[in-house]
């Protein structure tokens, strides 16, 4: 190539003066890769901090007999030498389709939402609903919201309504947490973990945030959470008592299906 656009000459000549045949100037490679680019980019995503060897021999446990000069060129070639920065993964999450219960703590959904208040501190809002009639649960406000935070809900909720069958929930650091899901297995709730990136898993929740988004945080300025939390309780008996669900018949969720505390049920149930 350099010979032709340096001095204007064609192929034959080019090739005559390097000492090479035609031939070799319209030769392509044949070769195909990519079977096993796909191979290797799957072993290191399944062992990231693996190296060539380890790479290679599990390739042959596989009855693939890729010549070891070729998977070390392509093994080169992808860079894989070089050390990967490699984040923890979460394990495998089963679809769970969003289903409707037929009685009140069957299912809770839960998820987060995030403010400021008017100085700039963020805040944060822990929102848990009961799927079978859409009520909400707990709408709690603080400036931090860790594990033991929501375990303190949780805790407040079942002395006032007992626990559910299952939590639904998406792979934040909070659910994630070996003091939330011993809390679980202490009182026999299974957790239903949502897919990453699959919000409407979860989307029971995801409408309530939408009302809660629209009526609270986009509708006013709060000064401080004190103000935020008696404005958040108005509004969530309001939801509770007098909100049209559609999915309910436009019922509001405790006309569909209304709930007794552990003292009125004793109560009703005592004549």
């Amino acid at each position: 190539m350099y010979l032709m656009n340096s001095y204007k000459i064609g192929i034959k000549r080019a090739c005559a003066v390097a000492g090479l045949t035609r031939s070799m100037w319209y030769y392509s490679s044949k070769r195909d890769d990519s079977e096993l680019i796909g191979k290797l980019s799957q072993l290191a995503v399944a062992y990231p901090t693996r190296g060539f060897d380890e790479y290679y021999y599990r390739i042959r446990r596989e009855g693939l007999k890729w010549n070891r000069k070729r998977v070390l060129r392509v093994y080169r070639q992808m860079k894989l030498k070089l050390r990967r920065k490699h984040k923890k993964r979460l394990p495998g999450r089963e679809k769970c389709p969003l289903e409707v219960p037929l009685e009140l703590n069957e299912c809770w959904s839960m998820d987060f939402m995030s403010d400021s208040l008017t100085d700039g501190r963020r805040i944060r809002v822990f929102n848990v609903i009961d799927d079978c009639n859409r009520e909400a649960l707990a709408s709690d406000i603080g400036l931090s919201f860790p594990a033991r935070t929501v375990i303190e809900t949780l805790e407040n909720l079942r002395d006032e309504i007992g626990t559910p069958k299952y939590i639904r929930c998406d792979n934040g650091p909070e659910f994630l947490s070996k003091l939330f899901i011993n809390w679980c297995q202490r009182h026999h709730i299974e957790i239903r973990y949502t897919q990453p990136g699959k919000p409407m898993q979860n989307g029971y929740v995801e409408r309530f945030n939408r009302f809660f988004r629209e009526d609270i945080l986009d509708a006013y300025y709060f000064n401080d959470i004190y103000q935020m939390r008696e404005k958040v309780w108005e509004w969530t008996e309001d939801y509770n008592n007098n909100h049209p669900h559609s999915s309910l018949g436009n019922k509001s969720p405790r006309e569909f299906k209304p709930r007794f505390s552990k003292e009125l049920k004793f109560f009703a149930e005592s004549g």
